[in-house]
């Protein structure tokens, strides 16, 4: 499901606000927002800007992290994953 990058989470829809979140920020990343190897806003950014809780964000980075298009290193934040060589991420 591709998402608009400015979308706002809707509480009301049948998406989750976890999954509508990792949509946003996959599709920021797709629109170039974050660069790869370059870190993503922080989870506090994401909390605040969306007006979600910290596990929420927390949920979505991780279903991001477990595709392979984030990684995360402790202490320093997350980061946008390379695109692999086959062009599947």
């Amino acid at each position: 499901m591709a998402m608009d990058p400015d979308a706002e989470i809707d509480h009301g829809a049948p998406l989750t606000p976890y999954r509508q979140l990792a949509e946003i920020i996959r599709a920021r990343i797709a629109r170039g927002d974050w660069a790869p190897g370059r870190a993503i806003a922080s989870e506090t950014s994401l909390v605040q800007e969306y007006g979600l809780a910290r596990s929420t964000v927390r949920r979505a980075i991780a279903v991001l992290t477990e595709s392979g298009e984030l990684f995360t290193v402790p202490q320093r934040g997350t980061y946008v994953a390379q695109p692999d060589a086959s062009g599947n991420g």
